[in-house]
C-alpha cells in the first residue's frame, strides 16, 4: 500500500531568500520532500505525521516581511523520480558545461555534470549556481584546494574537481544535502571530495585557496571573517545567495577582512561577487 502524503503548494514573495527559510522551517516538522518552482514550493508530509496545525509555530508564515499563501490536499505520492523528472530540465553553461539528471542525453559538452538532485538545493537551475559555474569556468584551480560551503547537491565541488582542483571539502548544514552530496560526488566518480555535515565552525584552522559560498546574504555576513581567516594569500573567494541590492552591504564586510573585489556576474537581479585576499 502506498503511503498517503498531504500536499501543501505555498506561493511565495519574494521568493527568495523565503523560501529557502519556509523550507529549513517545514523540514523540522517532518515535511520530507520539497519541489520548487517559480512561485514558491511545494511540500509533501506523510499523512501520519500531519495534524491540522501543523503550521502554526511556522515563524514566516507570521512575518510581515513576507507574503506566503498556501493550499493542500491529500495525495498518493508513489513516484518520486518521475516528480523530479517533470521537474528537472537539462541546462548548459556558456557551451562548455552541461548539468543533467542521469535520464537526461548527454550533449558532450567539454563537462558534463550528472546530478540527482532530490531535495536538495544546487541543480544549475538557480541563478546563483549557475553565475558560480561561470566563476570557476574563469579560474585555474589546478591543484588548488577548494572549500564548497553551503554545497547543497555539490555540484560546484564536482566542477571543482573536474577543472583539477584537488583536495576539495564540501560542507553542509543540511542532512539530506550532505547525503545528496555524497551520492552526487560518487555519481560523477570524483575521487578529490570530502563531504561534511555542519557550519562553518569546522573551518577552524583549514586553509583553502578558493572558497566558495553560496549562501544566503546574513549566513555569509556571519561568517566573513571565518572564511577570510581561511584564505592562502591571494587566494578567492566566490559569493553569491543575493541580491544586486545587497552588493553594498556584502562588499562592505567583505572589504573589512581585507579582501579586493576582482569580478561581478549578475542574472535576474541576482549577482556573484569575485574577491581576492
Amino acid at each position: 500500500m502506498d503511503n498517503i502524503y498531504i500536499e501543501y503548494t505555498f506561493e511565495v514573495t519574494p521568493k527568495e531568500p523565503t523560501t529557502e527559510i519556509l523550507i529549513a522551517e517545514l523540514g523540522a516538522l517532518g515535511f520530507e520532500s520539497f519541489v520548487e518552482n517559480e512561485n514558491g514550493v511545494v511540500a509533501y508530509i506523510q499523512k501520519d505525521d500531519w495534524t491540522a496545525d501543523i503550521l502554526e509555530s511556522v515563524f514566516v508564515l507570521s512575518s510581515e516581511e513576507f507574503s506566503i499563501q498556501y493550499e493542500h490536499k491529500e495525495i498518493e505520492q508513489t513516484n518520486w523520480n518521475a516528480e523530479w523528472e517533470k521537474n528537472f530540465n537539462p541546462i548548459q553553461v556558456d557551451d562548455l558545461v552541461s548539468i543533467r539528471a542521469p535520464f537526461h542525453e548527454n550533449p558532450n559538452l567539454q563537462y558534463d555534470i550528472v546530478i540527482e538532485p532530490k531535495m536538495s538545493f544546487g541543480t544549475g537551475h538557480h541563478e546563483t549556481t549557475h553565475m558560480m559555474v561561470q566563476h570557476l569556468i574563469n579560474l585555474d584551480v589546478t591543484d588548488k584546494k577548494v572549500l564548497d560551503m553551503g554545497c547543497g547537491t555539490g555540484i560546484l565541488a564536482i566542477f571543482s574537481e573536474m577543472k583539477g582542483a584537488q583536495p576539495i571539502d564540501a560542507i553542509d548544514i543540511d542532512a539530506w544535502c550532505y547525503e545528496n552530496s555524497l551520492e552526487n560526488v560518487e555519481r560523477n566518480n570524483c575521487k578529490h571530495i570530502s563531504v561534511y555535515e555542519g557550519e562553518a565552525s569546522l573551518l577552524e584552522g583549514k586553509k583553502y585557496d578558493v572558497i566558495i559560498a553560496n549562501i544566503n546574504r546574513n549566513i555569509l555576513l556571519n561568517d566573513m571573517q571565518t572564511y577570510t581567516n581561511c584564505l592562502t594569500e591571494k587566494g578567492v573567494l566566490l559569493l553569491s545567495g543575493f541580491y544586486s541590492e545587497d552588493i553594498p552591504v556584502i562588499d562592505n564586510e567583505v572589504s573589512k577582512c581585507g579582501l579586493t573585489l576582482k569580478d561581478t556576474i549578475k542574472r535576474n537581479n541576482w549577482v556573484a561577487l569575485q574577491y581576492q585576499k
